[in-house]
């Protein structure tokens, strides 16, 4: 008795043909994405995160733990809401953050001077330890991811970007 079902090679037999219209790409073009102010941006930014990521891990710091490290360590009794809105971060995964640095024994939370209901963030001496270390680490790896600038080009860079990212915050 013959199968109800055609074998593979019926089947692949009675398959249309693919039209080769269009052919194959052998190396991508990238022309037009390299044109956008946003692919630049973030190809550049995974490039040096990427390299953040390998050189704070003996710190066990991931970006956004380094920068409210960073802003405690300038900013000395700094708050929650100012951490957010300087990040960027939404309330609620800060708390799990801020809450994670302190069981590391990095921050601590004191009641703010002016405000009886915001607490400010300050450094433990371990924490302004690490962050001075985090930061010296920081600022080589900016120097190394961006070694193919001049530090004029570098600085243009960095004040462009700023117009970028203060111009859609405002």
């Amino acid at each position: 008795m013959p199968s109800a079902r055609p074998s593979k090679k019926t089947a692949a037999a009675a398959a249309p043909a693919t039209p080769s219209a269009e052919p194959f790409t052998e190396s991508v073009d990238t022309g037009f994405l390299r044109t956008l102010v946003g692919y630049n941006a973030r190809r550049a930014s995974l490039a040096v995160i990427e390299v953040f990521m390998e050189r704070m891990a003996v710190y066990r710091l991931k970006v956004v733990d380094f920068s409210v490290l960073s802003l405690v360590a300038h900013n000395p009794g700094i708050t929650s809401r100012q951490l957010c809105a300087t990040l960027n971060v939404l309330p609620p995964n800060l708390v799990g953050l801020i809450a994670a640095l302190e069981r590391r024994g990095l921050i601590e939370r004191r009641p703010h001077p002016s405000d009886g209901r915001a607490m400010g963030v300050h450094l433990t001496p371990a924490g302004a330890e690490l962050t001075a270390q985090a930061e010296q680490t920081a600022a080589q790896l900016e120097v190394d991811a961006t070694s193919r600038l001049t530090t004029a080009e570098r600085t243009t860079l960095i004040r462009l970007l700023q117009k970028v990212y203060t111009q859609s915050a405002s």
